[in-house]
């Protein structure tokens, strides 16, 4: 057994947190025989306020950086060598000296609907309830069925489901990348393409935060990179950057490889769904960032100044 770990990975304490850590960890195991041994990478759990705080929704609580903050702080402080993040969490703006170069193979980004009335939007019955704490959910739901309502809805994946069944709600959504690392694919209905709910930027992606200087940690990820998600990842997040987006503001993004060209689609929209704006373009994938940028600006224009205020005042 190894007395001390070789690597430490930070985390949130939740079972798709967990599982996300453990992916990393056999990832590694594979590329570096010396971290196969029992010990040699740890996972410490580290409890976030997003964590903490279950009973309001996260625009409320104040955005993304609610599940990576202690996390970082933790990593600044050289308490772990990197952070197991769902990019979907991950602040467009990361801490001076930290940085994300390591993406896994990204899961199916695509939302899952469940309902026991159907299996698309179009199913639910006049008035129905959707739960769910995202505002890019609730505002193309909103867009698309504004007699709908909707509803806070926070906790895992087992106590959303729970709800579900208990009848709380008539329906929710949840990521499919998370329920198939949970190994609770078969749980979905239904999984919404994205024509239909455009999922959120960097959704089913695992990223790995290090420090900027930290070379060794850098060498050992390395390994386990994928280039094709870190393209895909690095348009979307461009895009976010372009329009500021937060917890508090509904944007949507996905970026797609087709040979050697990226196809990015975006959206923006106001929370109650009453105005969506969506466009795409195409690139070839090594101008990830540029074409992230570019869509960005378009949106920008289509939407006018007005739409951008509403949708970003505090």
């Amino acid at each position: 057994m190894t007395a001390r770990p070789l690597l430490r990975l930070g985390t949130r304490g939740s079972p798709l947190a967990l599982a996300q850590a453990a992916e990393v960890r056999r990832r590694l195991a594979v590329a570096h025989p010396e971290l196969a041994a029992e010990g040699a990478v740890a996972t410490v759990i580290i409890k976030t306020t997003g964590d903490r705080i279950q009973d309001r929704a996260l625009s409320e609580i104040g955005g993304k950086g609610l599940f990576t903050k202690e996390i970082e702080e933790a990593l600044v402080a050289g308490e772990i060598d990197a952070a197991v993040h769902s990019m979907k969490d991950v602040p467009t703006w990361l801490p001076e000296g930290l940085t994300v170069e390591h993406l896994l193979p990204r899961e199916d980004p695509r939302d899952a609907f469940f309902s026991p009335h159907g299996t698309r939007l179009a199913d639910l019955p006049q008035g129905a309830v959707v739960g769910t704490a995202s505002l890019r959910r609730q505002a193309q739901i909103l867009a698309r069925r504004p007699d709908l309502k909707v509803v806070t809805f926070r906790g895992n994946v087992a106590t959303r489901l729970r709800k579900l069944a208990e009848g709380e709600v008539d329906a929710t959504l949840l990521a499919v990348a998370g329920l198939k690392r949970l190994g609770e694919a078969d749980r979905i209905v239904a999984a919404l393409a994205p024509e239909e709910m455009l999922p959120a930027v960097g959704q089913g992606a695992i990223g790995l935060e290090i420090r900027a200087d930290d070379s060794r940690t850098r060498e050992l990820l390395d390994a386990i990179a994928c280039r094709d998600t870190g393209l895909r990842i690095a348009a979307e997040r461009a895009l976010l950057a372009q329009l500021d987006g937060s917890c508090k503001t509904p944007i949507a993004g996905l970026a797609e490889l087709e040979g050697g060209m990226l196809r990015l689609r975006g959206l923006i929209a106001l929370p109650d769904g009453s105005a969506l704006h969506s466009a795409e373009l195409r690139a070839p994938s090594a101008e990830a960032e540029s074409l992230g940028r570019r869509l960005g600006e378009q949106l920008q224009a289509a939407a006018g100044p007005a739409f951008l205020a509403a949708i970003t005042a505090p």
